[in-house]
């Protein structure tokens, strides 16, 4: 048997922060010598939200370089463009059809996200979790890395899988189940101005969060100026000091460091012998990945080749699973 199939992405809405890294990619990078990997720079759903059409394509190219930058190996994985591949859209509409309305109501994203849009909320918003079942499913992926977050997508795409193959592929599945891959410890970094909310490049404010490719006066000032508390003593798991626990999280993560380790080493810190221990961790952690960034953006042709590649081996795989798709449909076959 061969390896299990891996599938995920990542938006191109502009640079990827300290959540993206820590709570995903920096787990595909750990793991992708174990799975055939797909990851692909998810740009259709960027639009779902108002986007930026004059920064669209160099943000997609920025979030290709990362991955190479952050650790994602070519011999183990492929790295594409979602809209490079047509067969996203097409499955996307095929789904669409047989999702029932409700399931996407009932979707906890949306209804956050939509509450902030008000009247100017898209359809492209309500139908987005089908678009990610699509994504996933064409590749007949195993597992998915998923944050928190995500679980209930995955869940959608789970049923999604049940009701088409119960009514059109009784005798032989064609779509396959995927199962969730969580990592356990940094799936859910938090923000540096309110440690209750999850790091995210929505939040209108710069300071809460640090982008992988900051400068280090950058992460100087926001370290800086995150919010903290006026207890002395850093600990773990105390629900009235949220932020103190996701800056230890964030320490224990970039430094490789136990959880047991950093709760003994900072026991007994005030935040001002903290911060600028984690300010230096940061900076030294991130140093090889924007160094290799910018290695990567420095030869175009290079990025271009890895992407094309990458779409010619995607292509291979989600243009079987959608013409078996369309043939459980009832479809012709293109003559």
């Amino acid at each position: 048997m061969g390896k299990q199939r891996v599938l995920s992405g990542v938006q191109p809405t502009g640079n990827l922060h300290l959540g993206n890294y820590l709570g995903a990619i920096r787990n595909w990078v750990e793991i992708q010598d174990q799975y055939e990997n797909f990851f692909c720079v998810v740009d259709l759903h960027a639009i779902t939200v108002p986007h930026n059409p004059a920064t669209l394509a160099a943000d997609t190219y920025t979030i290709a370089a990362l991955y190479l930058a952050c650790g994602i190996d070519l011999q183990y994985s492929h790295i594409f463009v979602q809209s490079h591949v047509s067969a996203h859209s097409e499955l996307c509409w095929l789904l669409n059809c047989i999702t029932p309305l409700n399931w996407l109501q009932d979707m906890i994203q949306f209804k956050e996200k939509a509450l902030k849009q008000g009247e100017n909320v898209s359809a492209g918003l309500l139908t987005y979790p089908v678009l990610m079942a699509a994504d996933i499913l064409l590749y007949q992926a195993d597992k998915v890395p998923v944050g928190e977050d995500q679980k209930q997508h995955l869940e959608l795409a789970r049923d999604i899988v049940n009701r088409f193959n119960h009514q059109f592929a009784k005798n032989k599945p064609v779509l396959k189940l995927p199962d969730p891959l969580i990592r356990k410890e940094g799936a859910r970094v938090m923000s540096l101005t309110d440690g209750t909310r999850k790091m995210s490049k929505s939040d209108p404010s710069e300071l809460s969060r640090i982008n992988v490719l900051d400068s280090p006066e950058q992460i100087v000032n926001k370290i800086k100026r995150c919010k903290t508390d006026p207890v002395r003593g850093l600990t773990f798991d105390d629900v009235e000091r949220p932020e103190c626990h996701n800056l230890l999280t964030l320490y224990t993560l970039l430094a490789g460091k136990t959880k047991e380790a950093v709760a003994v080493e900072c026991a007994d810190m005030g935040w001002g012998q903290f911060k600028p221990l984690l300010t230096e961790t940061a900076i030294n952690a991130l140093k090889p990945i924007q160094d290799k960034y910018k290695e990567v953006m420095a030869d175009k042709g290079y990025l271009e080749s890895v992407l094309k590649d990458g779409k010619e081996k995607a292509e291979a795989i989600a243009n079987q699973t959608l013409a078996d798709v369309k043939a459980a449909l009832g479809y012709t076959v293109p003559l």
